[in-house]
């Protein structure tokens, strides 16, 4: 006994008498094997994750991930069962896909794209090839000034072209193909923003929080998910989802009060995380955006122009306070009457006095679409043909038609692009070119032109 205590003191000793070289290249080792079997998990994961045909995309819900997979059953009925279009009789033919369909789920970044291709033979997708945003590289990244070609020709598609639908309600819903150019238009705006994401947004993380689907509302009857972004015909949008949910007979008996207060429509962060990962992956996904600077000016008009019990108080009252000089006690007690240039110089104010709003939050932001990839973008300067073509396309009603009712203030015109202009020609080349950039990311993943020509 005596003998092994001894062994174990001289053991003891020994080892306290190593040298530090030792320990070093042991503590070395070690951090080496770790680092080892992390980089084999990530490359492991990196592989799961890449696409598989070029396009198959994963993602991510409070660290749950998507498998990557095909495009979603309900997107694929609109979008897979193209027409043929006879040239020579004007005759309109269905085509079906079959087979099972594989869901689709929110995006995952590619880390390669295929080159790129032509939308259509009168409209061409910015070419892309740098990773950061420069000065010098917005006048190489000029929108294409054929874009608005892109941008309207779905306006020759109207719903008497469409083949009809049967509107008892015993029968099941029949539905209706988009022409092979609208597809082509849609595939287009879906493979440009894919793109921008993978060259500007790569760094970002693909796990999809709460916050990426708070502006999505949720319709289950017809497996629809739309992102609400505002002033783009959302109010509209609204009542169109009420009533495929039953909550209303017709869209024009809704009031916006009704349409933004009563609750009647789910947001998809109010489901845990299975209901939100099955939407994803099954629904179809749509999104309207517009011009955004012409969306700005909407939201000034609507919210500063007119009387308004909250935006005046709440954000009228500090942007006086911070941006007029002598501002009279009557201004800073109602907040009334804020000008376009007040309005502006808060906006670009990195250290606003009042936080942002999601009625001039640019549209990438409130739907996050380099994180949950949209099956249908429509624009608002083609809303109503846009609008109703997918309602036909997925089996909705024959009387349902997008409304073109106006919220607000019904006396005054609609904004448009020279509406938006009358009030940016009392700003100066600064302040237009920072507006520009607040919302650059909006221009370019939506492929709008820039509105001036001195723009950088």
């Amino acid at each position: 006994m005596l003998d092994i205590l001894c062994g174990r003191r001289r053991f003891g000793a020994s080892v306290r008498t190593l040298p530090c070289s030792f320990w070093f290249v042991l503590l070395f080792a070690v951090g080496g094997v770790v680092l080892f079997i992390h980089l084999q998990d990530i490359a492991d994961i990196m592989q799961q994750q890449a696409p598989e045909e070029g396009l198959k995309d994963s993602g991510q819900h409070k660290g749950m991930k998507f498998s990557g997979t095909t495009p979603s059953k309900e997107y694929t009925q609109f979008s897979e069962k193209v027409t043929s279009v006879s040239a020579s009789h004007g005759k309109v033919t269905q085509r079906s896909a079959q087979g099972d369909v594989s869901p689709i789920s929110p995006m995952q970044l590619p880390h390669s794209l295929g080159p790129q291709q032509t939308a259509t033979s009168r409209a061409r997708e910015p070419a892309l090839s740098s990773p950061s945003v420069t000065k010098l590289q917005r006048k190489l990244l000029k929108t294409s000034p054929e874009s608005r070609a892109l941008t309207n020709s779905s306006s020759s598609f109207s719903s008497t072209s469409m083949l009809s639908t049967d509107s008892s309600s015993d029968s099941p819903p029949k539905f209706v193909s988009m022409p092979e150019s609208l597809a082509d238009i849609q595939e287009s705006r879906r493979r440009l923003i894919r793109e921008v994401c993978a060259k500007y947004r790569s760094n970002i993380s693909r796990t999809i929080m709460p916050h990426h689907v708070a502006r999505i509302y949720v319709e289950d009857r017809h497996k629809l998910l739309y992102c609400e972004v505002p002033k783009a015909g959302c109010s509209n949008w609204k009542r169109v989802l009420m009533v495929l949910a039953g909550v209303a007979n017709s869209t024009s008996g809704i009031d916006n009060g009704f349409v933004h207060n009563s609750n009647q429509l789910k947001r998809l962060d109010y489901f845990d995380r299975k209901g939100i990962t099955e939407r994803l992956k099954t629904y179809t996904k749509i999104l309207f955006i517009r011009e955004p600077l012409e969306r700005l000016v909407s939201a000034y008009r609507d919210k500063f122009e007119s009387p308004n019990v909250y935006y005046h108080p709440v954000f009228g009252k500090h942007i006086i306070a911070r941006y007029r000089v002598n501002a009279s006690k009557e201004a800073l007690k109602t907040g009334s009457g804020v000008t376009f240039q007040e309005f502006i110089k808060y906006l670009l104010d990195v250290h606003r006095p009042v936080g942002m709003d999601i009625h001039w939050e640019p549209a990438n932001q409130l739907c996050n679409p380099c994180h949950v990839e949209y099956d249908f973008i429509g624009k608002a300067d083609t809303m109503g043909e846009d609008a109703n073509l997918f309602l036909r396309s997925i089996g909705a009603p024959a009387d349902l038609e997008y409304p073109t009712l106006k919220d607000g203030n019904p006396k005054a015109a609609r904004t448009s692009v020279e509406i938006m202009q009358q009030y940016f020609a009392n700003l100066t080349v600064s302040e237009r070119q920072r507006a520009y950039d607040f919302y650059y990311m909006d221009y370019l993943m939506f492929n709008y032109s820039k509105p001036y020509k001195d723009l950088y």
